[in-house]
């Protein structure tokens, strides 16, 4: 397990995990971002600051078990690093991935963004990497402005995650997070706050779930 600070991430590099090597998100990376290969990164895999790192959750990993959800809660609770959680969901995958978002996103608290394939996983963390680049200068320069970047980052994952609670479509979504902020919040809100945002049958469909 990875700790913040005990892996020092070059200014606009990624760290990957030795094991990515020759991998076709590796190809794709190679020339888009300043990739370095090391050994030892344990649960990780892929360093983008010191701060934040990537699990990528393949389709091979999700039919072949449970192997992946022990190396999440092992992560979860022995690292203090910002966790991202990729995840390729195929049509092949598709019908592990409530169980992983459920995982992921309700009982982890963490980031969950999906991608059909790894060539949308290295899209993904490319567009990851000047993020993380940009809240670096910001905590070097301490720039308020960069940080509604930050916020509209997680949004569409978040977003996404909100719809598939059952009765919940993209305006009760939206209406749900400006009123509770995040997942986390509104999984621990009482039926009387949901039913004052969507009204009861939609509290109470939420709240079961």
């Amino acid at each position: 397990p990875v700790t913040a600070g005990s892996i020092v991430v070059p200014y606009g590099h990624v760290i990957g995990n030795e094991k990515w090597r020759g991998s076709e998100v590796a190809q794709r990376l190679q020339g888009k971002v300043r990739l370095i290969f090391e050994d030892g990164l344990g649960l990780v895999d892929f360093h983008l600051s010191n701060r934040t790192c990537i699990l990528l959750i393949s389709e091979a990993d999700l039919i072949a078990g449970d192997e992946f959800k022990r190396r999440l809660v092992r992560f979860r609770n022995a690292s203090s690093l910002r966790g991202i959680v990729i995840v390729e969901k195929t049509q092949i995958s598709d019908q592990y991935y409530l169980g992983v978002q459920k995982l992921v996103v309700l009982e982890l608290g963490m980031v969950l963004l999906p991608v059909a394939n790894q060539g949308e996983a290295s899209q993904l963390i490319i567009q990851l990497v000047s993020f993380c680049v940009r809240e670096q200068s910001r905590d070097r320069g301490a720039n308020p402005f960069l940080h509604k970047q930050r916020a509209q980052l997680a949004e569409p994952a978040v977003l996404q995650t909100v719809q598939q609670i059952p009765g919940v479509g993209k305006t009760k979504a939206l209406l749900l997070l400006q009123q509770f902020g995040s997942i986390h919040r509104l999984c621990n809100v009482s039926i009387n706050k949901l039913e004052e945002v969507v009204g009861q049958t939609a509290a109470q469909q939420i709240y079961t779930f």
